[in-house]
């Protein structure tokens, strides 16, 4: 049997967000239609998701590797946080419940010691 520890769990973790924030940066970077419909409908500046892109595919990165593991649970933190807060001013509350459980799962990622 496997013992299972915050590390491990936060290995884990670390793996799945990893995806995450690499698919949706993908997403962001491509930018298609509903991409571009979304942020202007939410007035962010024209080209915002090139920024947003970015970030998530820094903080992916950041993830990945096991030494910086924890500047991708700081940037990863801000951004989720940031995001539901933006999702919340606009009370798109059911959508902002997965968001809090991410930021919530950024925390055994930053006890996965590389």
């Amino acid at each position: 049997m496997s013992d299972l520890t915050l590390s491990s769990l936060g290995h884990e973790f670390a793996l799945i967000l990893t995806s995450l924030f690499a698919f949706a940066a993908i997403v962001n970077l491509a930018a298609p239609g509903f991409v571009r419909r979304f942020y202007r409908d939410w007035d962010y500046p024209r080209g915002f998701h090139y920024v947003v892109g970015l970030i998530q595919s820094l903080t992916a990165v950041f993830l990945a590797v096991p030494e910086t593991r924890i500047w991708g649970v700081i940037s990863g933190g801000f951004f989720i946080f940031f995001s539901a807060v933006a999702l919340l001013n606009r009370r798109r509350y059911f959508w902002s419940l997965p968001v809090i459980l991410l930021l919530a799962a950024l925390v055994p990622v930053s006890f996965a010691h590389g």
